[in-house]
């Protein structure tokens, strides 16, 4: 059944959280997050207000991509607990009104996985098709010049064999081959087994990345006029990303979504730099993805001028019915209190405000409710292949992916004192939950009224987005019938006029409840909610 206006408020109207599971809470003292660590700590996510929890991949894995390496979707990996655990937390969450989105990765396995590891029996094994495989080039070499997003060839030879297999990330990450009906119905398979659990959807990893050119032609080269998006070492990836058959899996997922009552939710990691290219993972607005992430807002600098020219490309262009998700960090791109704030709390604040109070789903990733910024990782600390290939030149993605700290003890409340955890703690004595919690001036509490206000005013929640006439580096914005968003996103104070009505949220908390009628002067970083 197709959703309707109500079945869909909980989540347009809502907040969504992303918790890496590994670098949340650690129940058991290994220096690993886990399961019953996130179960422990509900009770702060439905204070906080969240409506759900994406979490990134609990299932069995080798971990040589941290969870993107699958070896079995249909349990989950030791590391985290097991399948009640995951279940407990799906009711557990239900009690609190909080739901549970898992990571689904659709473009490949992990070497490991039993799929794969039949696969190399040879050419006629049962499952050599629901891989990717090609007869070397004439000279010997790989069928093509595609190149792995993680540095080199796409390609690994397999010598028993003869062929090559497809790899567009890790070696150990071997492309699915999604012209297979037999790959599509494993994957039916795979989301019912959890929707039928009651995870309330998916996240799904690389989706634009899920199927490839059938021909294998040579991607051609780049030149500066390409979108970014589509340039990789100096080729164009057009043949083996962005095919436009993807969206007929995704169409083919969104047909057994809404047979669920309610339906579930199908969240699209779109890694694009083009908002048309975006545009249509949402197909009519109602057959594909509920929810694409918009890279273009995460990789812009906190800048009114551009933040605002995006948000309102975003509303011409987005098909109707369709809804917009914003969100500024997750486990493979800095923290926003670190590349759009410098770690300067009020930055943080405007840039929380701006997730929060624009039209469409915000998602915050563990930690951007304290202001939490990237950990400091020295080299012995890597744990991220793809750092360690390439350190110094880049660290990875690991300073993002840092324990979240609870309090300022020895093992900030993530692992018991004495304990080493998978990565470094982030400075936990300066930014942890507890402290923030008792401080009413703190970012944390700052998230929660303003979480609180979005889902106490309709406006907020669901209403149209419009862009009011502002001075230079300000961002002013109306939200439904009555609620006006000002922001100043400059080092100096900025007079806006034309607001009239209570401040009912602001950056600054004491000036939340004072009533303004005309010519308001913001302090540099601060943003004003005024409702009529």
């Amino acid at each position: 059944m197709a959703a309707g206006p109500d079945e869909d408020r909980w989540w347009r109207g809502g907040v969504f959280y992303q918790i890496y599971p590994r670098s949340f809470a650690d129940s058991n003292g290994d220096g690993y997050g886990d399961l019953p660590g996130i179960i422990s700590r509900l009770d702060y996510l439905a204070d906080l207000g969240v409506a759900a929890l994406w979490l990134s991949p609990v299932t069995v894995s080798p971990n040589r991509d941290w969870g993107y390496d699958v070896a079995d979707y249909c349990d989950i990996d030791p590391d985290f607990g097991s399948l009640e655990d995951l279940d407990r937390l799906v009711s557990e969450g239900a009690r609190r009104d909080v739901r549970i989105l898992l990571d689904l990765v659709p473009n490949h396995t992990s070497d490991q996985h039993p799929w794969f590891v039949d696969a190399r029996r040879g050419r006629d094994a049962a499952h050599r098709n629901w891989y990717v495989w090609a007869d070397p080039a004439p000279d010997g070499g790989p069928p093509n010049n595609w190149i792995s997003v993680f540095g080199g060839s796409a390609w690994e030879f397999d010598e028993p064999s003869g062929q090559y297999f497809l790899h567009n990330f890790e070696l150990q990450q071997p492309d699915l081959n999604w012209w297979n009906g037999d790959v599509r119905d494993a994957f039916d398979a795979i989301v019912r087994f959890w929707w039928d659990r009651g995870v309330a959807g998916f996240r799904i990893d690389v989706c634009n990345m899920m199927i490839k050119d059938a021909r294998l032609r040579d991607n051609p080269p780049a030149t500066e006029d390409d979108p970014l998006d589509q340039q990789l070492m100096g080729v164009r990836s057009v043949y083996n990303s962005d095919r436009p058959e993807a969206h007929d899996i995704l169409r083919r997922w969104r047909a057994i979504s809404d047979r669920y009552d309610p339906p579930r939710l199908l969240i699209g990691e779109t890694n694009v730099e083009q908002l048309a290219t975006l545009m249509q993972f949402y197909g009519n607005g109602h057959d594909e993805l509920h929810g694409g992430f918009n890279f273009v807002f995460i990789n812009a600098a906190l800048d009114a001028t551009s933040m605002r020219a995006i948000v309102e490309e975003v509303e011409a262009t987005l098909p109707d019915g369709a809804w917009p998700l914003w969100t500024g960090s997750n486990h493979d791109v800095s923290r926003l209190a670190t590349r759009w704030a410098g770690g300067e709390g009020a930055k943080v604040r405007c840039a929380l405000m701006i997730l929060l109070c624009l039209r469409g789903t915000p998602f915050l990733y563990q930690g951007d409710e304290i202001g939490l910024t990237d950990g400091p990782i020295d080299q012995a600390d890597l744990r991220d292949a793809v750092g360690i290939r390439f350190w110094p030149y880049y660290k990875g993605r690991d300073p993002q992916r840092t324990p979240m700290p609870w309090s300022h003890a020895p093992g900030g409340g993530f692992s018991p004192a004495g304990v080493r955890p998978w990565l470094p703690l982030t400075d936990a004595a300066r930014r942890n939950v507890a402290d923030q919690v008792e401080d009413p001036d703190s970012v944390l509490s700052f998230t929660r009224r303003a979480i609180a206000r979005r889902s106490g005013n309709e406006d907020l929640a669901l209403g149209s987005y419009s862009s009011l006439d502002s001075p230079e580096d300000t961002w002013v914005f109306q939200r439904g019938r009555g609620t006006v968003v000002a922001l100043n996103m400059s080092d100096a104070a900025r007079e806006t006029s034309g607001l009239r009505g209570s401040i009912t949220l602001a950056t600054d908390r004491e000036r939340e409840g004072h009533q303004v009628d005309g010519v308001v002067t913001m302090a540099p970083w601060s943003g004003l909610v005024v409702e009529t």
